[in-house]
Parts: C-alpha cells; structure tokens; sequence
C-alpha cells in the first residue's frame, strides 16, 4: 500500500473548488495524490445562472473549464458521476469505476428540495445546472413563438416562479427586463404577458431588512412583476399551479427556486442527515468519521443565535479554505483550525442597473449596489483564477 495519503474531493463547486487550490498550494511534492471528481469538466457560477435562463446573459459567462483554475500535474480531474460513497471500505464508486480514498472531502452541492409539493418534480422546471438553464431560456423562446400561432393559448404568456429567495427574486427581475425584448422580437403585446413570484413564506428575500425587501418588490413591480406572498403552490399540474387559496393559474411555464436540499448520495452513505445536509463538527468533519468532511450545501452549521446558516456560496467557499488547511493539519499530525464563519455582506441583482445590497454595516439600493454586486463577481473571479480570468469573464458595464 502506497503510504502517500490519497485525498478526494467529490464535486467542484464553490467549495469543492476552493478546497482543490488551497490543496495544490498547501500540500508539499509528493506529500498526497489528490484527486477531483466532477460531472462536468467545467466549474459554474450558481450564483450568475439566472441571467443565462432569463437570456439575459451568454452562458459562457457562468462557466470555466476546471483545468483552467487547478494545476493539473498537482490534481488529478477526473470527470465522472458519483454513484454511492462506501464509509465502510473508504470507497467512492464512480460510473465508471472506483476510488479509494484516506481523506473524503464531500462538497456535491445540493438539490431542488420539493417539498413533497405533488407534480413539481414532473412539470416545473428548476435552475440548477448549465443544460436546465439552456433548456428553460429556449422553453421560454418556444413559448412566444408558439402563442403566435395559437394566439388563444394564453397560458404560454403566463410564466410563475415558485419561491421568492434569491434565486427566485433574482430570475424574475432578469425575465422582467426580458420580456420587452422578447415581445417585440415576436411581435406580442406586453400587455398580455403576466410573471407571477409566488412565496408561501411572509416575505420575499428573507433575512434581508425589511426597508430593503420594500425597495426590491417596487422595482420589481414596476417591471411588471405580480407577487403573491404568503400563498403556497398546493399542486404543480400539467396546465400551471394550484395555489393553497384554491386559486388556478394557467401556465405553460413554472420554474421552482423554492429551496434547496443537500445531496441524497450523502444520505444513502448512512451519515445522519436533515434534508440531505450532515450536521458537521467546527473542524468540518462528518460525525464519527474524522478524516471525511462535508463542505457547501451538503454540510449543516448553526451561528451562534442557534439558527442554520443558509447554504451560500460565501460560507462554501470559506469552508473550502478551512477544509484544506485542515485536511493538511490532520496529514502532518498539527492541530485543526475550527471554522468560523466571517459574513461580509449579501447582495442581491434586481436586473439591469438595480440591486439592494446590505455591506460594512450599511444598506445600499440601486446603482450603487449594482456595482457592489459587481464587484462580489469579480472579486470571486479574481480569487479563483486571478487578473487573467477576471478578463475573461468579467462582466464589467
């Protein structure tokens, strides 16, 4: 047996990604054989995915081909899907094959979390990887081109979003800026098109201040988008949603942000989950299991007010950091370093020129926080793959 330890990451994401460069820049020649396992060979920006399926934004935007940000003579990428993680022989069975590990790194990301709504998973669709953003822009096209030639099926003009989050939030402003272009393109009245933002919670944009959730829902509104808060979708049907009120709506198009889950692959492997996500010690490690840790949407944490943190790509990535550092501590016999969260600010786009954002302390709307959003986008561009990358994908204006 070779005594270099074999350490895997499953998943290159925002965390499993940050994990990976620490790693290569960490470890010493020949100090572990490290190994990256990923469905694609290109890492995507969740957080930009909503402008591509709104069509609002090339999806070549979103995404960088992992052998772009990763030394390749350091890590080993290895493209293929995960089928069942084995604790038990500290194994990962792939679609192709299988790997064994010494230390488990789990950052798979998280799935669209149903909520046992029926027919949800059957007809709405969900914004969650490159091809279901490519598949929601062209049903979108579709849906206009279509109504020209049976202009009595109004429901192709009637687009409900389930959820109104960020990801929700965020979708429905692009769709809103969107959809002027898309009528005139096709010669339809914008009078008739209707985008419905539908929320069972209270509020839109939970955690968000209250004076900033106000600002959000007026820009939006103005851009013609018809919130309905407090309201559940009691049912997903083949012709548009049935609300808890009882109320129908027709729609040839549903699109569910309502929620994530973690990944059902960390469920099957026998760690104690709630909704998919292990509650992990300060260290990051899955319970019982000290060389296996569980980074992103599959890894549960509570602040100090007791409550979970949301699972977003800023904790993700600052779990990947820790998680390497850590990773290599337990290789040399050094102490772990226990994961603090540092929360520097949430932003969230409202389309073209608008965005609410609360940073240092303070609250900021519109242009200014539009650039702000801006430059959380480069920032991150910036520590992944430094100045080159930045003017490669940069959005700038």
């Amino acid at each position: 047996m070779s005594t270099i330890p074999k350490i895997v990451i499953l998943g290159a994401g925002y965390g499993g990604i940050l994990t990976a460069q620490r790693l290569q820049k960490e470890l010493n020649y020949n100090e572990a054989d490290v190994t990256l396992v990923n469905r694609h060979d290109y890492h995507y920006f969740t957080t930009h995915l909503h402008m591509p399926a709104a069509g609002t934004d090339s999806i070549d935007h979103s995404r960088v081909s992992i052998s772009r940000l990763i030394d390749e003579f350091k890590i080993d990428l290895v493209k293929s899907n995960v089928q069942e993680i084995r604790l038990s022989d500290k194994k990962v069975v792939l679609q192709d094959g299988t790997l064994s590990y010494d230390y488990l790194i789990i950052a798979l990301g998280g799935e669209p979390e149903s909520f046992g709504i029926p027919g949800l998973s059957d007809y709405a669709m969900t914004i969650r990887s490159i091809n279901s953003v490519r598949m929601i822009r062209q049903h979108i096209e579709y849906q206009f081109a279509m109504f020209k030639a049976d202009e009595s099926r109004t429901d192709r003009l009637n687009f409900v979003v389930g959820g109104a989050g960020f990801s929700g939030v965020e979708f429905v402003a692009e769709l809103a800026d969107r959809i002027p272009k898309l009528c005139k393109e096709y010669d339809v009245d914008p009078n008739m098109v209707n985008v419905y933002n539908i929320e069972a919670a209270p509020t839109v944009l939970p955690g968000f201040d209250p004076d900033l959730v106000e600002y959000a829902m007026e820009v939006l509104r103005k851009k013609g988008v018809q919130f309905k808060i407090g309201t559940a979708i009691k049912e997903c049907t083949p012709s548009g949603v049935v609300l808890a009120t009882g109320e129908e709506i027709k729609s040839a198009t549903v699109v569910w942000t309502g929620g994530i889950r973690g990944n059902r692959l960390v469920e099957a492997a026998g760690f104690e989950t709630a909704r998919g996500r292990v509650k992990v010690d300060e260290y990051l490690r899955a319970p019982g299991h000290e060389r296996v840790f569980i980074i992103g949407d599959n890894s549960l944490m509570f602040n100090p007010e007791g409550r979970p943190y949301p699972p977003t790509a800023q904790i993700a990535m600052q779990q990947g950091v820790v998680c390497a550092q850590n990773v290599v501590a337990a290789i040399r016999g050094k102490e772990l370093k226990k994961f603090i969260f540092s929360h520097k600010g949430t932003v969230a786009s409202l389309g073209k020129g608008e965005a609410i954002a609360s940073a240092f302390g303070k609250k900021y709307t519109g242009w200014v926080a539009a650039q702000l959003k801006k430059v959380v986008d480069l920032r991150y561009l910036l520590t992944i793959g430094g100045i080159p990358l930045v003017l490669r994908k940069g959005r700038f204006f």
